[in-house]
């Protein structure tokens, strides 16, 4: 009986009396009752268990299956805690008092659940259900999960959750916020104690997000008369989070910036009165279209009061050390439903601009990577918004200055002076415009930029006696700028590129006349959207991929949205002056990705200079090769062009010959080059056909039919420096071409020519028992040009002596190999060159030339 009364003897007997209610079993629905009211007991819910099994290894206790804890029906109809598996472990001290064991009264002191599921509810008024057990922890008498003897009070039991669930619901609205993967336990520390530990990943369940770090709680909170009272000490922390998957986590869509963020918070005092401190951090932080390059690390710490009574936070400190300077946010917040309200101050003080430039750098597309700054910033600005003032309207007060703000960059040359750039916040009620800043038209959905950040005027030196002004502002939803006055083309480029902003590669030099708008949003880091007017005079232009200067003596250009109007164009380029318009499609990054649309006259063009504009070897390389994939680097753009327009000229010059009042309509498309419609009069006839080149393939590929009506033959001969033929001639013909040098031309070349030619003469040739020169009253015939030499299929030529059938072959060399039959008469065979023509009689051995 002494080893009975002993503690070893009453948890034997403990133990005797659990094998023995395993032994007899129970039955199961008065062991799933007794066990549901002893957990029901300390959590302060409805518990309901599905199967109850009993276990002694390693602890004494039971396995709960379909284990649910309901929710305050104020709350929410759905269960606040439901878990598949639970193991139930039993207190020790039940064992100690044999009494109620054998009565079949027991506490659980641990409860280990499985994959559970939780709901947290917050209602209408902004409370949460955890705050009634909370509350119901406080007011009742349960003893801690250690307690160190059996009472009749319950204890509370220590429970832990492994790869739990956390949902989050507003009223019956389940929300897309959950924590997985959690690992929480919750116990009450001592007899006025609680504590609570938490790891887990936060996520959408509208979204597959993987990099949103793990969030750390650990907590504890006493026991009070009231829960506002009730004091408390937690610490939170938040790593290993992307910041691209943050922002989706938080707003529902990635807000297009990348880094990892650290958070580190603890809160401390009673919910009516809580001292917040936190630490946050972003590293490596930049723009998704951005390459990492040198990491920038941003940092803040903030102190602040919260109090739960009203909702507000006061005493609001947050500082970020930014060089020798910093950037400080002070004031106060409530989050009254319905009517939120602030009172905030921002300060900077000798903020360098050389960090701000290297926050631009990993936040704006297109900066120089040389880009250099000196000068500061100082700013104080207020942000107000009160449901009794202004309506409820934010209100926006203060400014700042940039002092002694220079830049300078290899591309700017020499430093751009900008000095002092004054701005200041303003709050203009009812002003709407569109996300890129431009006033609204009619229908237009519309953006409240009410409140704004204006910037200047300020003036930018650009080469001219009067400094350019600027002038523009900045709002949450975007920003637009004015540009007016005069500047050096060359110094404006330099100054458009050190801005970021998308700007033809060339080296110009000239003048322009300014009165443009830069204009955009934030959302999607949208390119900026130029638009106004410029004036062109004098500029001297070096383009990339063209051997001359392109000269534009005037230009004017109209910019909207969707285009560039290029009007008035007076430009010379390669000996050739060229006068009309051309319209560029927008949005476009280059040259190559642009639609084009042109109408453009020349007086007169010359096909040699054109081969010296494109290529670096014109004796090697002719004109054409621009657009062929065998061209020089830089000239990539011609291939991917999209260009359609007409083409005039007074008169083309093709080495010795002249084509007067040529057109055409142009279509350039991928690299396929089509002339439509090519008229224009050539040796004395007009010329009407089609041509179209390919530089898709490995070499340049031609095609071209057409017809040349009533040429004068003479103007031919005397382009070939040799007077062989007189008269007029109508030839069609169809040809196909490939190749780059004219060597590669002339040995591809295949064409068909229906030719027939009038009231002429060859000199050169004379015949036997003739009178003079051959001379030609008509002639008719198909030519075949193939391996450089042009065969004759049998032709008819009328000459006053009779009608002869020609065939033969004349080389591209000039050599001639010719037949002239004649029915019942002395035929011929015309040997030698085209200008020294040998002519043999049959079946006589006789020749005759006319010198």
């Amino acid at each position: 009986m002494k080893f009975l009364r002993s503690r070893r003897g009453k948890i034997a007997l403990g133990a005797v009396v659990v094998l023995a209610l395993f032994v007899t079993r129970p039955g199961a629905q008065s062991l799933r009752t007794r066990i549901a009211h002893s957990i029901s007991l300390a959590l302060g819910r409805q518990v309901e268990i599905g199967e109850v099994s009993l276990r002694l290894l390693p602890q004494p206790g039971f396995d709960l299956k379909n284990f649910v804890v309901h929710d305050d029906p104020e709350f929410s109809a759905e269960p606040v805690l439901r878990a598949d598996e639970v193991t139930a472990t039993l207190r020790l001290s039940s064992f100690l008092h044999l009494h109620s064991l054998l009565r079949g009264q027991f506490e659980i002191a641990r409860l280990d659940l499985s994959e559970p599921s939780f709901n947290l509810v917050r209602n209408s008024d902004g409370h949460w259900n955890v705050e009634t057990l909370l509350e119901r922890a406080a007011k009742n008498p349960i003893a801690p999960t250690a307690k160190p003897k059996s009472e009749a009070r319950p204890g509370f039991p220590y429970i832990e959750a492994d790869q739990a669930r956390i949902n989050f619901k507003y009223g019956q609205e389940k929300k897309p916020y959950a924590l997985t993967n959690a690992q929480l336990a919750l116990w009450q520390d001592s007899e006025n104690s609680w504590g609570v530990r938490l790891k887990a990943q936060p996520v959408r369940t509208d979204f597959n997000l993987s990099d949103t770090g793990l969030l750390r709680v650990e907590g504890s909170w006493q026991r009070a008369a009231r829960l506002p009272a009730t004091p408390m000490r937690f610490s939170l922390q938040w790593e290993g989070a992307q910041l691209g998957q943050a922002t989706k986590l938080a707003f529902g869509r990635d807000k297009g910036w990348r880094g990892g963020i650290s958070i580190f918070a603890t809160l401390e005092g009673t919910p009516e009165d809580l001292a917040l401190t936190a630490d946050a951090a972003a590293a490596d932080f930049r723009r998704a279209d951005i390459p990492s390059g040198a990491a920038l690390r941003l940092a803040a710490h903030c102190d602040a009061h919260y109090s739960s009574l009203d909702r507000s936070i006061s005493g609001l400190a947050c500082r970020a050390p930014v060089g020798i300077g910093e950037v400080a946010l002070d004031g106060k917040l409530a989050a009254q439903p319905g009517f939120p309200s602030y009172d905030l101050s921002l300060t900077a003080r000798y903020v360098p601009m050389q960090s701000l430039i290297a926050l631009a750098h990993h936040a704006k597309k297109n900066l120089p990577d040389d880009l250099l700054a000196a000068g500061k910033l100082d700013a104080n600005i207020r942000f107000l918004k009160s449901p009794d003032e202004a309506g409820g309207r934010p209100v926006w007060q203060g400014g700042g200055e940039t002092a002694g703000l220079r830049l300078s960059s290899a591309s700017l040359r020499n430093e751009l002076a900008l000095d002092r750039i004054p701005f200041s916040v303003s709050t203009a009620g009812g002003r709407k415009t569109r996300a890129g800043g431009r006033r609204i038209q009619s229908g237009e959905s519309t953006l409240d930029d009410s409140v704004r950040l204006e910037l200047g005027p300020f003036g930018i030196a650009l080469g001219r006696p009067a400094q350019t002004r600027v002038q523009g502002w900045i709002s949450p939803f975007g920003y637009d700028f004015s540009i007016s006055g005069e500047a050096e083309v060359q110094k404006l480029l330099a100054a458009a590129r050190t801005a970021g902003l998308a700007v033809p590669s060339l080296t110009a030099d000239g003048q322009a006349r300014l009165d443009l708008t830069i204009s955009g949003g934030w959302t999607g880091f949208a390119a900026p959207v130029i638009s106004g007017e410029a004036q062109l005079r004098s500029v001297h232009a070096e383009v990339r991929g063209l051997n001359a200067p392109l000269e534009i003596a005037s230009a004017s250009l109209a910019l909207a949205p969707d285009e560039i109007q290029i009007k008035d164009l007076n430009a010379a380029v390669a000996g050739s002056t060229w006068r009309g318009s051309m319209i560029l499609a927008r949005p476009c990054g280059m040259l190559s990705s642009c639609g084009i649309h042109f109408d453009l006259h020349s007086t007169q063009v010359a096909t040699d200079q054109l081969s010296q504009l494109f290529t670096p070897h014109p004796s090697e390389r002719p004109w054409y090769r621009f657009l062929s994939p065998l061209r020089q680097p830089g000239t990539s753009a011609f291939l991917t062009m999209h260009a359609t327009g007409t083409l005039s000229a007074d008169q083309v010059l093709i080495r010795q010959l002249t084509a007067r009042r040529v057109s055409a309509a142009v279509e350039l498309e991928n690299g396929r080059l089509h002339l439509s419609n090519l008229r224009g009069e050539f040796l004395g006839g007009k010329h009407r056909g089609d041509w179209t080149a390919d530089f898709n393939g490995s070499i340049p590929v031609y095609h071209g039919s057409g017809v040349l009506e009533e040429a004068e033959l003479g103007l031919l001969a005397a382009a070939m420096h040799d007077d062989w033929v007189t008269g007029t001639a109508t030839a069609s013909y169809r040809a196909t071409a490939s190749g780059v040098a004219a060597a590669e031309l002339l040995s591809s070349t295949t064409a068909n020519l229906q030719v027939e030619a009038r009231d002429g003469s060859l000199p050169h040739l004379a015949l036997a028992g003739g009178n003079g020169p051959v001379h030609v009253n008509h002639f008719v015939g198909h030519l075949l040009l193939r391996d450089r030499q042009i065969e004759i299929e049998p032709g008819k030529l009328a000459t006053p002596a009779g009608i002869y059938q020609v065939s033969g072959t004349v080389s591209l060399g000039r050599v001639l190999d010719v037949k002239l039959l004649r029915e019942g008469a002395r035929s011929f065979n015309v040997t030698g060159t085209l200008a020294a023509p040998l002519v043999l009689q049959a079946p006589e051995t006789r020749a005759e030339l006319k010198p």
